[in-house]
């Protein structure tokens, strides 16, 4: 009984493998990525404030002092100051995420004046993928350590983003 067992099994296998199609040689594939975008937080969101020559992009609760990540520039000035809040004992550094590309800004450090944490400060191009990404997808990420917490807009938000990102050239 064995025996009819394996070929009956050996047969199976053969035609399953006659039915797998093959590709031609240079014929490349694309893998199909299925990603979810973060949800917005009540009461958080982008909030855009441009003043003359300067705009701020800031992520937290309006008009209140929790603020979760800060984008700064100049007009069309291509560069941003990156500003956020972490707890003490974490890297010097800002690394934030969006739609799958990620990037770390070496910070400058110093105690917070609002909590027990620390306030960091970050310089960078306007250009760096991980913001043209965020212009595309609307969200952004930022990692603490193993921690990851991810800020997205209300639908009424999304285009200060943009208007952002134009500023700043």
């Amino acid at each position: 009984m064995r025996v009819p067992a394996l070929i009956a099994l050996t047969g199976m296998a053969l035609a399953a493998a006659g039915c797998t199609s093959t590709r031609p040689a240079g014929v490349a594939t694309t893998p199909i990525v299925v990603a979810s975008a973060p949800q917005p937080v009540a009461g958080y969101d982008w909030f855009f404030h441009e003043d003359g020559q300067e705009a701020l992009l800031a992520y937290g609760l309006e008009a209140s002092d929790d603020l979760r990540l800060g984008l700064g520039c100049a007009k069309a000035g291509g560069q941003l100051t990156l500003n956020a809040t972490a707890p003490k004992g974490v890297a010097d550094e800002i690394h934030i995420e969006a739609g799958g590309e990620t990037e770390r800004f070496a910070a400058r450090s110093e105690p917070s004046e609002l909590n027990d944490g620390v306030f960091l400060t970050a310089s960078a191009d306007v250009e760096e993928p991980v913001f043209q990404r965020f212009r595309q997808v609307g969200w952004l990420a930022v990692w603490q350590g193993d921690t990851r917490e991810a800020y997205a807009p209300h639908p009424a938000s999304r285009e200060n983003i943009e208007k952002f990102f134009i500023f700043c050239g």
